[in-house]
């Protein structure tokens, strides 16, 4: 008789399996759990990762093994959703409190048919930063230049969202021609590490990436920078190559392309229609063979109808177009990139932060991002120059620009709950973003959580004060709902009465 439960799937018998020795000579961890979470196999490689032994790790559940809970264990998540999870960057705590840093990859076993377990595939990032080699202590988030003039690849471009796969299959396929490729992204959404990705994966590797941001030189210069000059073309013009003639056999990036003058893209036409340059001044013509990516920060059918854009340079440039999705639109990619920033950084400035508080990650993902991933990585950067011994990012180590996007976005109190341990605090357990009941990392953290509580109150006082009294239009004033005017009131002790006109005028408020 089996002591299966009758409502439970029916699994295979691991202990008998003739692959499993396999698995323990790999040198990525791995765990195998059932259904419920009870783990099954565990290598050695894992072992040496959370620094526990074998031995005393199978046969017990994750949420023993691990400080996590379900909603924070990827292979509770795998479980819960049937579906894989691949290369997510995640941090956790052991039992015995040991940190790890590493990317999981999870995906969902099924016998007969059935969900039966899950196989957890572990790398260890401490060991691939060996791998990544020697990133610059002073920007923690920038690789090594390479020999060709470039610091990004396709494996420094992070993300999980169906808009930025998709985007980077078809930037892997037309780095394989010589084809013209144009980026569309906002500013920050990583257009110029899609541009070097494109050349380090394409036969042209091994020559020049040369890239100009055509918004930032002046309308004068542009041509001579592209073209070249010759000596005597104009007071000071010497004889000087230009960057299509640096380029050649490479890749030319023209960054922002829709600020160049509309007069001398019309020359560029021209350049791509003949494969011949000439210098400014000069009488002949130059050949030059090499691959063009372009970029631009708006739509291109809107740069076109606001004649930044000539349309037959579109055609020619946009052979292979590319829209590169906003961060915002990207919110499991906010959180994987969230945790790269701050390990990034923990590195770089000696920290010991292991934790996102829930309003944060909250912030994070209601945030419109008009910075893109750049102004997600120097947040974090700012953040943890701040955060003093504290190892949870919270709300109070944000910087005070913020402090408008923050009372826009921010809803009644949520939980604060730290990624990797559970609630201990009373403000955590009640719900409250209680940021006085936290422990002050350091001063000047608290003056700073002071001024923000003082810009909010001044901020909802005088919008009250330009309403009479009137909290519907307070709300619309700074743009948040009513109710959350009524929370900040009741937070800060604000009353209604106080403000001449307050009930005639706000009836319902």
């Amino acid at each position: 008789m089996s002591d299966q439960p009758a409502n439970r799937p029916v699994v295979p018998d691991f202990d008998n399996l003739d692959f499993l020795p396999v698995f323990d000579a790999f040198d990525e961890g791995i765990i195998i759990t059932d259904t419920d979470g009870r783990i099954l196999f565990y290598n050695e490689a894992q072992a040496g990762i959370d620094d526990l032994r074998p031995g005393n790790v199978l046969g017990k559940r994750v949420g023993d093994i691990y400080r996590l809970d379900w909603h924070d264990s990827m292979i509770f998540r795998c479980l819960e959703a049937n579906t894989p999870i691949l290369g997510r960057l995640f941090f956790y705590r052991t039992c015995k409190g040991k940190l790890a840093n590493t990317i999981h990859s999870v995906f969902p076993l099924h016998f007969n048919g059935t969900l039966a377990g899950a196989i957890c595939f572990v790398k260890n990032y401490n060991l691939l930063e060996k791998v990544m080699s020697g990133y610059s202590t002073l920007s923690p988030n920038t690789p090594p230049e390479l020999a060709n003039g470039t610091r990004y690849q396709f494996s420094d471009i992070m993300g999980v969202e169906k808009s930025i796969l998709h985007a980077l299959t078809m930037a892997r396929l037309a780095a394989e021609s010589s084809s013209p490729v144009m980026l569309f992204g906002e500013t920050g959404s990583g257009k110029e590490m899609f541009a070097q990705s494109i050349h380090n994966y394409s036969p042209r590797r091994d020559n020049p990436f040369v890239g100009i941001n055509c918004a930032a030189i002046p309308d004068t210069l542009l041509e001579g920078l592209l073209f070249g000059t010759v000596k005597g073309a104009f007071t000071g013009a010497v004889d000087k190559m230009g960057l299509f003639e640096q380029a050649d056999g490479g890749t030319l990036f023209l960054d922002e392309i829709n600020s160049m003058p509309t007069a001398l893209q019309s020359k560029l036409l021209r350049v791509l229609q003949e494969k011949k340059i000439r210098r400014v001044g000069a009488s002949g013509e130059v050949p030059v063979a090499l691959k063009i990516i372009s970029s631009v920060n708006i739509a291109a059918h809107k740069a076109i109808r606001e004649q930044q854009l000539r349309m037959d340079l579109f055609y020619r440039l946009a052979v292979v177009y590319i829209a590169i999705p906003p961060l915002r639109e990207q919110p499991e990619g906010i959180e994987m990139l969230t945790r790269h920033f701050i390990y990034k950084n923990n590195l770089a400035l000696g920290k010991k932060v292991c934790a996102v508080s829930e309003p944060v990650m909250q912030f994070f993902r209601t945030y419109h991002w008009p910075g893109n991933v750049r102004e997600l990585e120097h947040l974090i950067e700012g953040a943890m120059n701040t955060i003093g011994p504290d190892t949870t990012l919270r709300i109070s180590h944000l910087p005070p620009h913020l402090l408008l996007h923050q009372i826009r976005d921010e809803g009644p109190p949520l939980q604060v709950m730290p990624v990797d341990r559970p609630a201990t605090s009373p403000a955590e357990k009640t719900g409250g973003p209680d940021l006085d009941a936290a422990p002050p990392p350091a001063a000047g953290v608290r003056d700073l959580r002071e001024r923000r509580r003082e810009q909010e109150m001044e901020m909802i006082d005088g919008a009250l004060r330009a309403a009479g009294g009137n909290v519907s239009a307070a709300a619309r004033m700074l743009n948040v709902s009513r109710q959350l005017i009524h929370y900040k009131m009741r937070k800060y002790g604000i009353r209604r009465q106080a403000y001449r006109g307050s009930i005639e005028n706000d009836p319902i408020g």
